[in-house]
C-alpha cells in the first residue's frame, strides 16, 4: 500500500481553496503515522489559468497536474490511498482503477455533493463538481474518462446537496443513492471508494471546503466504510482538506487502511 499526497488546489474556486496543500499535507502525514506506510508527495504546481470553455484552471488540470499523477501510478505497487487536493485529483486514479480492473469496477462516492455537471451545467466552473461525470466518460472531451466507469457502477453514499441537472443524471439510472453502498455495489468485481470530507456534518470537522449541514458523524462514516469490507477495494482517495488539526480523522483514514490491505 502507498499513500499519494496530491496538494492540487485549482479544480475549486471557494475562498478557502488555498488551503488545500496545507490540508493535504497535514492529512498525509497524519496518514502515514496511522498506517505505518511511506507518503509520496506527488508534486502539484501552484499556478492558476483562466477560465477556457467553462472550465476554470483548465491548462494547470490537464498539464503538468496531471502529468505527474499518472507518472506516480505507472508502477504503484500496490493499492493507493490518495489524499488530495480537491476532489479532481480523483479523475486519475479511478480512471487507472477502471483501466486495469475493467467494467466491473464500482465506485463509492461518500460525499455531500454529486459531482455530476459538466462545463455546460456547472454554476461555477469548478472542476471539482464535474469530476464523478467526466469519470462516466461525460462531458469535455479533456477529461471525459476512457473506458468509462459503467453506468449503475457508481453508488452515492451522504449526498444531499444537488443541482437540477445532477438528479437528471440520477434519473438517467448513471448512478444511484444508497444508505446500504454495499447493496448497492452488488455487481462490482472491486471498488474504488472517494471520501470527501464535506460528507461529515461541519459540527464533526471544521476543515471542511465546502460544508453542507446534515451531514454523517465521524462514527456514521466509519461505520459505512466498515460495511465495504466484503469487497477488494482496489484505491482510495480522501479530499478537500482545508484544516490542519487534523486528529480527529483518524478513525477515518485507520478504516481506509483496513479496507485497502484485507484482501490484497
Amino acid at each position: 500500500m502507498l499513500i499519494h499526497a496530491v496538494p492540487q488546489f485549482q479544480g475549486a474556486l471557494t475562498e478557502r481553496a488555498p488551503e488545500m496543500p496545507e490540508g493535504c499535507v497535514a492529512l498525509a502525514e497524519l496518514a502515514g503515522h496511522v498506517l505505518g506506510v511511506p507518503v509520496h508527495h506527488i508534486r502539484q504546481t501552484r499556478e492558476t489559468s483562466p477560465v477556457v470553455d467553462g472550465i476554470a484552471n483548465r491548462e494547470v488540470l490537464t498539464g503538468a497536474n496531471r502529468a505527474a499523477q499518472l507518472a506516480a501510478l505507472e508502477a504503484p505497487g500496490g493499492p493507493v490511498l490518495t489524499i488530495g487536493g480537491d476532489c479532481g485529483v480523483e479523475l486519475i486514479p479511478v480512471g487507472v482503477a477502471r483501466y486495469r480492473f475493467g467494467p466491473g469496477l464500482g465506485v463509492a462516492w461518500f460525499d455531500a455533493h454529486a459531482d455530476l455537471n459538466t462545463a455546460e451545467t456547472s454554476p461555477s466552473g469548478a472542476f471539482h463538481g464535474m469530476v464523478l461525470r467526466s469519470l462516466l466518460g461525460e462531458g469535455d472531451p479533456d477529461f471525459a474518462a476512457n473506458p468509462r466507469v459503467e453506468p449503475g457502477h457508481v453508488v452515492l453514499a451522504g449526498t444531499r446537496a444537488f443541482d437540477d441537472a445532477e438528479r437528471d443524471v440520477i434519473d438517467r439510472g448513471l448512478v444511484v443513492e444508497a444508505d446500504d453502498v454495499a447493496a448497492g455495489l452488488a455487481g462490482a468485481d472491486k471498488v474504488y471508494v472517494h471520501v470527501d470530507l464535506d460528507v461529515l456534518d461541519p459540527g464533526e470537522f471544521d476543515g471542511l471546503n465546502c460544508p453542507e449541514p446534515g451531514g454523517l458523524t465521524i462514527g456514521r462514516l466509519v461505520a459505512m466504510l466498515r460495511g465495504l469490507s466484503g469487497f477488494e477495494v482496489v484505491g482510495a482517495g480522501i479530499t478537500e482538506c482545508v484544516g490542519t488539526e487534523v486528529r480527529v480523522l483518524e478513525p477515518v483514514l485507520e478504516v481506509l487502511g483496513e479496507l485497502l490491505t484485507e484482501k490484497q
